[in-house]
């Protein structure tokens, strides 16, 4: 098994089943590399599937008829996507899945996990496990759309401008990450977060500080898009 795929499990709550099961439950997985900016699944999609994220970053989010996006969860490496469309009678997928660094996914046999939940007890708590965590998140993002700490809305909103970006403003940064270019202006993102400029350059002053993100003429420069996320973490889900 290769090292990205343990490490991923290990983040995962697949890291409490036994090794017997696991190596069944990968049985018939590939591989998929994923350009950034990638809508992998649309909603209205019936299509069962798992897929554990190796490394980089999904949005999940939602379109209104007028083409506005919410963003509803950010993933990284160690994420499951699907798991609810093995289950759920009649399924249709309720958000789209947008890649938005390049990213690794490790896609597993829907037919296969199944046929392990039934036999295995651990395999079924794991995804269980998984199913609540996704219920909960969607309750957490009520209160926390409203109650998010200024920075905690900075931080979403760059990542969600940074998932609209051209593929030329998506660059490689040092293995395994990958760099956004945001060129919207500081008082740009305080219009949109609904706060004063400076408070967004004392955030943006902060995030530098910590190696998350780099401004400069060409705009800001999100350096580590995993560890923007981190920020969001109002949505325990993410």
């Amino acid at each position: 098994m290769d090292a990205d795929v343990l490490e991923a499990i290990g983040l995962s709550h697949l890291h409490q089943v036994g090794p017997e099961s696991l190596s069944k439950l990968l049985a018939g997985s590939h591989r998929k590399d994923v350009p950034a900016r990638t809508v992998t699944h649309r909603e209205g999609d019936t299509n069962q599937h798992l897929e554990l994220i190796l490394s980089g970053v999904v949005r999940v989010f939602v379109r209104d008829p007028d083409g506005r996006t919410m963003t509803i969860r950010y993933c990284r490496s160690g994420s499951l996507l699907g798991a609810a469309s093995l289950f759920a009678p009649e399924f249709s997928l309720p958000a789209s899945l947008q890649t938005l660094t390049a990213t690794k996914l490790l896609s597993l046999s829907p037919e296969n996990v199944r046929q392990i939940v039934n036999e295995d007890p651990k395999v079924a708590v794991a995804l269980l496990e998984e199913l609540s965590e996704r219920v909960l998140t969607f309750i957490y993002q009520i209160p926390g759309s409203a109650f998010a700490s200024v920075r905690q809305r900075v931080a979403r909103h760059l990542l969600d401008l940074a998932s609209e970006l051209a593929p030329e403003h998506v660059r490689a940064g040092p293995e395994p990450k990958s760099e956004l270019v945001v060129t919207a202006s500081q008082s740009e993102l305080a219009e949109a977060v609904g706060t004063a400029r400076e408070v967004v350059v004392r955030i943006l002053r902060e995030l530098r500080h910590e190696g998350i993100v780099h401004t400069g003429r060409t705009g800001i420069v999100i350096l580590d898009p995993a560890r923007l996320v981190q920020e969001t973490r109002w949505n325990i889900g993410s």
